[in-house]
C-alpha cells in the first residue's frame, strides 16, 4: 500500500474552522437548523463542527445528533455476520428544521440515501443540506452532491479515503490509500 497524506494538523482544523464560517453564512444562529452526524465516522465530523461552531457563537443553541442508518442501508442483508448498529442520539425534532447532515467521506452517496430515509422517523425537514469533509467526485452511484465540502480528491475505485479523528486515532489526518501494482 502506498500513502499519500492528504490534509493533517493545522490544515485539518483550518479546514474544519473554514467549514464553520460557511455554515454560518447560510444558518446565522442556528435556532432553526440541527447538525446530525451519521455513524459511525461522521459523528465526529459533526461533534467536532458543533463545538467549534459553540466557541465562535457562544450565545447559539447549537443542537447536534448521531444517526445510525444501519438498517436503511440498500446492502446491510449482504454481509454475512450480524449487524451490531450503534445507538441513535439524537434529543431534538427535526420537523420543520434545517438539517445539515455531516459525514466524513462521501463516495457513492448510498450512505446519504440511507441517512436521508432515516432521518425521516425524526420529522420532516423544512430542508437538508449535506457536509462532507472529503468529497469523492467521481464514484457516485446516486446523484447526491454536497453543499459544503472540507475537500475534494479524485480517485479511483481501487484506491480508500480515510479519515482518522484524534478523538479515536490519535491524530486529526487524511490520507488516500492505494495498491502498489506488481
Amino acid at each position: 500500500m502506498q500513502n499519500l497524506t492528504l490534509l493533517d494538523g493545522q490544515k485539518f482544523q483550518i479546514t474544519i474552522q473554514r467549514l464553520c464560517r460557511q455554515l454560518i453564512e447560510n444558518h446565522n444562529d442556528f435556532s432553526e437548523t440541527v447538525l446530525i452526524g451519521i455513524q459511525p465516522r461522521g459523528i465526529y465530523l459533526a461533534k467536532r463542527v458543533a463545538n467549534e461552531l459553540r466557541k465562535i457563537l457562544p450565545d447559539s443553541n447549537i443542537q447536534q445528533g448521531d444517526m445510525v442508518i444501519t438498517f436503511y442501508r440498500d446492502d446491510f442483508r449482504r454481509r454475512g455476520a450480524p449487524l451490531i448498529p450503534s445507538e441513535t442520539k439524537m434529543d431534538f425534532i427535526i420537523e420543520g428544521k434545517k438539517v445539515v447532515l455531516m459525514d466524513d467521506v462521501l463516495w457513492s452517496g448510498r450512505t446519504i440515501r440511507a441517512a436521508m430515509e432515516a432521518m425521516l422517523a425524526y420529522g420532516r425537514p423544512q430542508k437538508v443540506e449535506l457536509l462532507a469533509l472529503v468529497d469523492r467526485r467521481y464514484s457516485r452511484h446516486l446523484p447526491i452532491m454536497p453543499d459544503y465540502v472540507g475537500i475534494d480528491v479524485d480517485s479511483i475505485a481501487s484506491q480508500k479515503v480515510v479519515v482518522s479523528w484524534k478523538e479515536t486515532d490519535g491524530e486529526d489526518k487524511i490520507v488516500l490509500l492505494s495498491e502498489i501494482e506488481k
